[in-house]
C-alpha cells in the first residue's frame, strides 16, 4: 500500500495552530462587536474584526508552539506536534507568526482609532503565556485573560471607547477558558509533576484542580449574568445563559477524578456548542430589542 501523501505546507501549519480552534473564541469576539454597535455593525468592520480575532490567535498558537517546542518534545502526547515531529521548521513557523502579526496590524488599522495603540496590549501576554507553566499554576488564568481580551477588543474596535462595563466580557471567556484549560491539563498530570511543570491538577491534585474549574466555571456565568444586566439584554440572552449553564454543569458530570476518559468530548464538542449557543442568545436579544 502506498504511503499516505504528506499535508502541504498551509495544511501543516493550519494544523499546528489548530485552526479550527478558532471556534471557541470567534463567538465571544462578534459578540463584543455586536454589543458595541447595539445591533449589527457595519459588515466590513465586523470582517475586518474576524481578521484580526483569527491572526491574533494564531500568532498565540504559534509563539506557544515554538517556545514550547523542547517541553512537547518530552511529552508523550504532543511529541507529535508538527515541530518536535519534524513537519514544520522553528523557520517556518516563525514566518507564520510574523504573518499573522502583520494581518493583526493592519485589521487594527481598519478599524476603530484607539484600536491602533492598544493593539500591543493583546500581543505582550501571547508572549508570556508560555513560559508561566514553567513557574506557576497560575497559567491557565493567564491563558483566560489572552482569550478573555478577545471581546473587549472587538468592542474596542467598533465602540473606540473602553468602558469599565465591558470587562464584564473579559470575566465571561477568561473563566471559561481558565476552567476548561484546567480540565485539558489533567490529561498530563503525571508527565507534568515528573517534568516540574507547573498546573493546577499537578500542583494540587486532580480532585482539587477541578472544583477550582467549578468555581471558575460559575464565575463565567456570573460575568454572563453582568453582561445581560450592562447590555439590558431581553429574555432569549437569558434563556442562552441558562443553557450555557446546564451544558457546564453536564461538562463537570462527564469529567470526573475518577475517570477522565472524556476530556476530549468536554474540551472541543461541548465548548463549541456553548459558545455559539452565547452568540445566538446575544443575537435573538438584540434582534427583538
Amino acid at each position: 500500500m502506498a504511503a499516505a501523501a504528506r499535508p502541504s505546507l498551509p495544511r501543516r501549519l493550519a494544523n499546528l495552530v489548530r485552526l479550527e480552534h478558532s471556534l471557541f473564541a470567534l463567538p465571544y469576539a462578534l459578540v463584543g462587536a455586536l454589543l458595541a454597535a447595539d445591533g449589527l455593525p457595519p459588515l466590513l468592520e465586523l470582517l475586518w474584526v474576524g481578521i484580526a480575532m483569527v491572526a491574533a490567535r494564531t500568532l498565540a498558537m504559534g509563539l506557544n508552539r515554538l517556545i514550547d517546542a523542547e517541553v512537547d518534545a518530552r511529552n508523550p502526547r504532543t511529541a507529535g506536534r508538527e515541530i518536535p515531529a519534524g513537519l514544520v521548521t522553528k523557520g517556518q513557523v516563525i514566518g507564520l507568526c510574523l504573518l499573522s502579526l502583520a494581518f493583526l496590524i493592519l485589521a487594527c488599522w481598519n478599524l476603530a482609532p484607539l484600536t491602533r495603540w492598544l493593539w500591543p496590549l493583546v500581543v505582550i501576554p501571547f508572549l508570556i503565556y508560555p513560559y508561566m507553566k514553567r513557574f506557576t499554576w497560575a497559567c491557565h488564568l493567564w491563558l483566560g485573560l489572552c482569550i478573555g481580551l478577545a471581546p473587549v477588543a472587538a468592542y474596542v474596535a467598533i465602540a473606540d471607547a473602553v468602558p469599565l462595563a465591558s470587562f464584564w466580557l473579559l470575566g465571561v471567556v477568561g473563566f471559561w477558558i481558565a476552567g476548561f484549560d484546567i480540565i485539558y491539563a489533567t490529561m498530563d498530570v503525571e508527565h507534568d509533576v515528573a517534568e516540574g511543570i507547573h498546573s493546577a491538577p499537578a500542583d494540587f491534585g486532580v480532585g482539587r484542580a477541578l472544583w477550582f474549574a467549578r468555581v471558575l466555571h460559575l464565575l463565567s456565568i456570573v460575568s454572563m449574568i453582568g453582561v445581560g444586566v450592562w447590555a439590558g439584554l431581553a429574555w432569549p440572552y437569558w434563556v442562552a445563559v441558562a443553557a450555557c449553564a446546564a451544558l457546564l454543569v453536564y461538562e463537570h458530570a462527564i469529567v470526573r477524578e475518577d475517570d477522565l476518559s472524556k476530556v476530549n468530548q468536554a474540551f472541543f464538542n461541548v465548548n463549541v456548542i456553548l459558545a455559539f449557543l452565547y452568540l445566538a442568545g446575544v443575537v435573538a436579544a438584540l434582534a427583538i430589542a
